[in-house]
């Protein structure tokens, strides 16, 4: 089964005790991006997005969306980081999956 709003990079990993500003290109669904929010569940499906992200997304340019500092994750815990934000006239949504390690 394709998913097609997921990633192409596929699974990212970070450590427990890294803490990552990811980016996320957006140039094939728009550009722009206005109206963001990012959204981070743990593997039971529990939004953990306080606990884990510090800050607020930016747009570093007209195709990219940094998102908030991810940080404190549980070493062997999968975590799935949903961004959804407006392009245009569309509301699109995006996800990736995070692995955390020692």
């Amino acid at each position: 089964m394709t998913r097609v709003r997921e990633v192409i990079e596929g699974p990212q990993y970070q450590g427990k005790d890294e803490e990552i500003v990811w980016t996320l290109d957006i140039r094939a669904w728009g550009v722009m991006p206005t109206n963001i929010t990012v959204t981070v569940y743990d593997e039971t499906g529990t939004d953990v997005t306080t606990a884990v992200m510090t800050g607020s997304p930016t747009t570093p340019t007209t195709t990219t969306i940094a998102l908030p500092l991810l940080h404190s994750l549980t070493p062997d815990t999968q975590y799935r980081v949903e961004v959804q934000f407006n392009a245009g006239a569309q509301t699109l949504e995006g996800y990736f999956i995070i692995i955390a390690e020692d």
